[in-house]
């Protein structure tokens, strides 16, 4: 017998839609399909697209330590207000980062305190830290994130090739993949001034291009699952996509700001716009579009990396980089892709929802089927709207996204059958939930499914 049922939406999956009820008992899915009993709780979604929730697997909350920045409670009501209901946390720009097992349980232990929507963690590969990768496995990381190039914390330094090596090695022993900030750090040189083009220089698209050749070089020579993290160009994405073609086992994940902007906007925007990889040109942009479109794209995910404004103003070349866009993912898919592209819903939940979940190991989220999380968001494909800092639930308001004009609202956002964002409120004060992805070695589905209802 269900508790909850969304009753007469147009539900959408990666590969398929279909108009259904879908009823939900203790958080998951238990039916889908016509003329469902009738439960205590009914949800009209009559003339609504029901989608599973987005599974943004690239955020910065920055807790713990940098709470001013962000923190899970302002950044994870911003991802539900976006319709998510899962984010993976980088291991940076926390404080301390994330590189040892004591990090990630205080990291879990603050999340879990403040976060409305459940959650999975990144741990850190940097130089000295090969053996504390296996004791950050073993508490539950989805895999291993390193930069090519300098990461703006010294507590956080870049890779050197033998360190990549060595750690792809040790990740592939674990089954867990490596992310990579593909930038080759002595490409990357100091803006030779103060001004955007000065910086839009500094960091080229060779720069992007080599680095992502040499991770999938060391990725095939390893045998270690890489993801290429914030790709900005179309030449970034082929030289991945031509070695995933030789059989190395790569997925490519870009970025709603490189999708909707250009470094012409970035002259508008200033600070606000920074961000590494720099935006590109619009060329770039169709590219990006194009290869969505083609499947060569397999993840789009917000990067959202907030800072407080006095750090996102004044002097532009030493204002942080980094940009706050984690509600705003589906709405630029949405009117982008969509609307002006004729991207398809079922596309949108593929890159957003169901890749992302299985991608890095996460089978009960992402798709709408018997024994998924009840974890939906309840859309209005065609409202029209202009996104003002009122509407915004991230801590500070420093954000590209507004005075945008989109088409596309999100009315409901559910986890685990419990409503968390409705008609621009949050409804949830806490609950989300540390998520740990399924790996080889551990007990069978069943067992594992059982303790996580359990306990």
């Amino acid at each position: 017998m269900a508790d909850l049922n969304i009753r007469g939406g147009i539900v959408v999956n990666a590969a398929s839609r279909q108009e259904a009820d879908v009823a939900i008992r203790n958080g998951r899915i238990v039916a889908v399909g016509h003329d469902l009993p009738r439960t205590a709780t009914e949800v009209d979604a009559r003339g609504l697209f029901v989608l599973p929730g987005i599974v943004d697997v690239h955020v910065h909350f920055n807790e713990p330590g940098r709470t001013d920045w962000e923190g899970a409670a302002t950044g994870s009501r911003a991802l539900a207000a976006g319709g998510g209901t899962l984010f993976c946390d980088m291991p940076l720009n926390s404080s301390p980062v994330t590189v040892t097992a004591a990090d990630v349980d205080r990291k879990r232990e603050a999340l879990e305190a403040a976060a409305v929507t459940d959650f999975a963690l990144w741990g850190g590969l940097v130089p000295g830290r090969i053996g504390d990768m296996e004791p950050m496995a073993e508490r539950g990381v989805i895999g291993f994130k390193a930069f090519m190039c300098a990461s703006g914390l010294d507590e956080f330094p870049p890779v050197d090739d033998r360190t990549l090596l060595e750690g792809m090695h040790e990740a592939a022993r674990l089954s867990l993949p490596v992310a990579v900030h593909a930038e080759n750090d002595a490409l990357v040189k100091r803006p030779w001034g103060p001004d955007v083009r000065s910086f839009l220089a500094s960091r080229p698209a060779i720069a992007e291009v080599e680095a992502i050749h040499r991770a999938t070089l060391f990725a095939g020579e390893t045998g270690v699952s890489l993801h290429i993290v914030h790709v900005s160009t179309g030449r970034g994405v082929a030289v991945a996509a031509e070695a995933r073609a030789r059989g190395v086992d790569v997925s490519i994940e870009t970025c709603p700001h490189y999708l909707f902007f250009t470094d012409d906007d970035l002259e508008r925007l200033g600070a606000i716009g920074k961000c590494a990889p720099p935006l590109r040109p619009a060329a770039d942009r169709e590219a990006l579009w194009t290869d969505l479109a083609s499947g060569d794209v397999d993840i789009v995910a917000s990067d959202h990396s907030p800072a407080p404004s006095a750090l996102k103003s004044g002097d532009f070349a030493k204002a942080w980089g980094g940009i706050a866009g984690v509600q705003s993912t589906l709405s630029v898919l949405l009117e982008r892709g969509y609307h002006a592209r004729r991207l398809s819903l079922e596309r949108i939940v593929d890159i957003t929802s169901r890749t992302p979940a299985r991608r890095f190991k996460l089978p009960w989220k992402g798709r709408i089927d018997v024994g998924a999380d009840a974890d939906l968001l309840l859309l209005d494909a065609h409202a029209a709207y202009t996104l003002t800092e009122r509407d915004l639930q991230q801590r500070h308001k420093t954000n590209p996204y507004v005075g945008g004009s989109f088409r596309g609202r999100i009315r409901r956002t559910v986890i685990r059958g419990t409503t968390i964002y409705q008609d621009g409120s949050i409804t949830a004060a806490g609950g989300g939930r540390f998520v740990r992805p399924e790996r080889e070695n551990q007990r069978s589905s069943a067992a594992a499914r059982e303790e996580r209802t359990h306990g």
